[in-house]
């Protein structure tokens, strides 16, 4: 992984240039022109657990239901496409001192001891000054509670600061802000001052990015702000901070981000959004809409364009008299391949018998 994304640039002052971004991962998205497959919401609510006895999760917490891989592995990928995300994140929303750097870049993930226990963190991020490393930065992406992090944890962070010789932050992602809370317990490793506080980011630490030259200069903190606040009762001027921070995305990822605000939306928001990004006025001045949905319709009207020629090929065998079992109607009514489909319309023209057509249809 260490090679396989271009650093980020800060400058001087350590602020972000845009980076060149990575190609997509396999990450499991969602199909577009489907119906939107919850995956889970940014959810506002919070359960503390710091009354809780050490050692004991809130009531609750481990009751939360399964939540698919598909939106903890598009989450990593940001942050893996944009290593210098992190910065902005600890030096914006949650207000923490980053040392000045140059270049944001994605480390090996693997934090392993002696032993011959693994250990893998979803991300390792180093900010580093010319010859120096200024900060670690360990990444993980948690949808629910795991008592098994108290311990793991600790040893990834203690682990990168041997590697580095340099100060280490445990970054925690949370899309459900009752997990946050959960995470941002410190861990005590020891009985005096030996504690691990993680950083934690979670709903209520995400900005609702309404500034569009925000948006241009970090377009992942507007797809964040996007997932945590779309569910607002306005949420026009989140969704247009969204677009412009689309447009300066590439596409594969914009593609990608989208899907997963899609998904995760609750059905009302989620239309919102979409009615939003097909009026006139978004749709031609956004590229990545007019792409996004033209991409859509020209599926679309391929697929009527198949059911059509489908439905003749059909039409022709029942004309002539021929009996179509059933797995070839399956295969024909399902085929979207209009070359094939023109072959089998002329070939029923003229057919005696099912096994007149070309042999994909009964094998």
């Amino acid at each position: 992984m260490a090679g396989a994304h271009g650093p980020a640039d800060h400058g001087p002052t350590g602020r972000k240039d845009r980076c060149e971004p990575a190609s997509v991962e396999n990450v499991g998205r969602a199909r577009r022109g489907e119906e939107g497959r919850r995956v889970d919401t940014w959810s506002p609510q919070s359960v503390t657990a710091r009354d809780q006895p050490v050692g004991e999760m809130p009531p609750g917490l481990d009751k939360l239901p399964a939540v698919p891989s598909h939106l903890h592995e598009v989450l990593i990928e940001m942050f893996r496409a944009q290593p210098a995300l992190v910065a902005e994140l600890l030096d914006g929303p949650l207000q923490m001192e980053v040392p000045p750097f140059r270049h944001a870049h994605l480390s090996a993930g693997e934090l392993n001891d002696i032993a011959p226990t693994e250990y893998r963190a979803d991300a390792v991020i180093t900010l580093d000054d010319e010859s120096t490393t200024a900060l670690g930065v360990v990444v993980e992406v948690q949808l629910r509670p795991d008592e098994d992090k108290w311990r793991s944890w600790p040893v990834y962070v203690a682990t990168l600061h041997a590697r580095l010789g340099c100060s280490v932050v445990l970054l925690v992602v949370c899309p459900d802000q009752a997990v946050a809370d959960w995470c941002a317990e410190p861990v005590v490793i020891g009985p005096s001052t030996l504690v691990l506080t993680p950083v934690v980011l979670g709903p209520a630490q995400i900005p609702a990015v309404t500034d569009l030259d925000t948006a241009r200069r970090v377009p992942e903190l507007a797809v964040l702000s996007a997932i945590a606040h779309g569910a607002r009762p306005d949420p026009t001027p989140v969704f247009e901070s969204l677009l412009t921070a689309l447009d300066v995305i590439d596409h594969a990822h914009a593609d990608l981000y989208t899907d997963l605000i899609l998904a995760v939306l609750p059905g009302a928001a989620r239309y919102c959004l979409e009615e939003f990004m097909t009026t006139t006025s978004h749709r031609y001045q956004s590229d990545f809409a007019r792409r996004y949905f033209g991409q859509g319709e020209a599926q679309g009207e391929a697929q009527g364009e198949a059911k059509g020629e489908a439905k003749a090929v059909l039409a022709i065998l029942d004309a002539r008299g021929i009996e179509v079992p059933d797995e070839v109607r399956a295969t024909i009514t399902g085929c979207t391949d209009l070359a094939q489909l023109d072959v089998w319309v002329r070939q029923a023209a003229v057919a005696h018998k099912i096994q007149d057509l070309d042999d994909t249809t009964h094998r």
